[in-house]
């Protein structure tokens, strides 16, 4: 009987990949992972392209197995100038690291150990993280993160493998 490992086509199939973006649209530069969804959302992506508004509490676990690739995009204070984008991996996340302070970081962290732990994590997982300049209330990003915009865009289209 033949496996799902056995498909000879799978090597031509593109990737499952979701892109989450997370953050608190309420809180200006702490919703740019939502905010820079909504711009991917008015690109025309490929169909194995899956766009999510993660929210506050993004729920990672309903991506377990279902994806290829996992790209989570939200605010990360480094210590970079507002801005700056970093590109990390799961394992960049340890508390003792440092590397990553965001209202999210728990509840990404603990989803991404949950899915460890189950053994059913995509086959790579990359988060965005862009540096904050102004978390206040407003609607609106900060003009520095409107300004780094398209360039936010352009990494992750990369990530997709479509630049």
């Amino acid at each position: 009987m033949p496996s799902s490992h056995d498909n000879p086509f799978k090597e031509n199939t593109p990737p499952r990949i979701a892109v989450i973006g997370v953050g608190n649209l309420l809180m200006k530069d702490e919703g740019i992972g939502i905010h820079t969804v909504k711009a991917l959302q008015e690109i025309n992506l490929p169909p194995y392209v899956r766009l999510v508004d993660g929210g506050t509490s993004p729920d990672l676990i309903a991506y377990t197995g279902a994806v290829d690739k996992l790209i989570i995009i939200d605010a990360a204070r480094a210590g970079g100038r507002p801005g700056t984008i970093y590109r990390f991996r799961p394992e960049d996340l340890a508390a003792e690291k440092g590397i990553l302070t965001s209202a999210h970081e728990l509840g990404v962290v603990q989803n991404l150990k949950l899915m460890s732990l189950l053994g059913n994590e995509p086959a790579e997982t990359i988060i965005i993280g862009i540096e904050p300049g102004k978390i206040e209330a407003g609607l609106e990003l900060s003009a520095r993160l409107r300004q780094q915009m398209p360039q936010i865009v352009k990494v992750v289209l990369k990530e997709i493998g479509l630049s």
